[in-house]
């Protein structure tokens, strides 16, 4: 039986959803000096009040979208249809070419030069990290056991980080398939 929300529960979470999605979207398209809690509140359709009283500091409102954004990436991530190590392989890499790899940069810079942003976006991108080897481990269906498998994933996801920064400046589709290609193959060979 399921949990019974009332109409105002429904609108808070909808409206809680709106402002983290109009936040990674900020994030993204502008970077973290243009995005704001008013910015982010106006592209949401909601007053800046009702943003604050869901995230009362700008750093709680941009450090919960790239987490709620995170969370639907792995759950897309775990509901792939993969059959083949160059499909995930493929999958894995995608996660650094869209949107919320642009919000996350944006953030990850911001907190580099802002101490009370630092602390929360390194704890979250390290539980986002683990969790994303944790996924690319099982979509690979590889034994962590094995010496080398476990540096050979993290070696595939921090060459897919590399591959989303080339393609911010440009579009690298071409060249980035043709590298997904040769990895997916040297994975194989690695750790058939």
């Amino acid at each position: 039986m399921g949990v019974v929300t009332s109409p105002k529960q429904d609108r808070s979470r909808v409206t809680r959803q709106r402002l983290l999605e109009a936040a990674v979207a900020c994030l993204a398209e502008r970077g973290w000096a243009g995005s704001t809690v008013s910015v982010v509140a106006e592209r949401a359709g909601v007053s800046r009040g009702a943003a604050q009283h869901h995230f009362p500091t700008r750093e709680d409102l941009f450090t919960a979208a790239v987490e709620y954004v995170a969370e639907q990436r792995s759950s897309a991530l775990r509901a792939l249809p993969v059959t083949d190590r160059p499909a995930v392989v493929g999958a894995l890499v995608d996660l650094y070419t869209g949107p919320l790899f642009r919000a996350a940069l944006q953030l990850w810079v911001a907190a580099s030069n802002e101490d009370q942003l630092r602390d929360r976006v390194t704890e979250l991108e390290a539980r986002v990290g683990r969790e994303t080897h944790r996924i690319a481990v099982e979509l690979l269906d590889v034994d962590e056991s094995v010496p080398g498998v476990r540096e050979t994933v993290q070696g595939l996801l921090d060459m897919a980080r590399g591959l989303g920064l080339a393609n911010l400046l440009t579009d690298d589709t071409a060249r980035r398939k043709r590298v997904v290609g040769q990895w997916a193959a040297l994975l194989e060979e690695l750790i058939g």
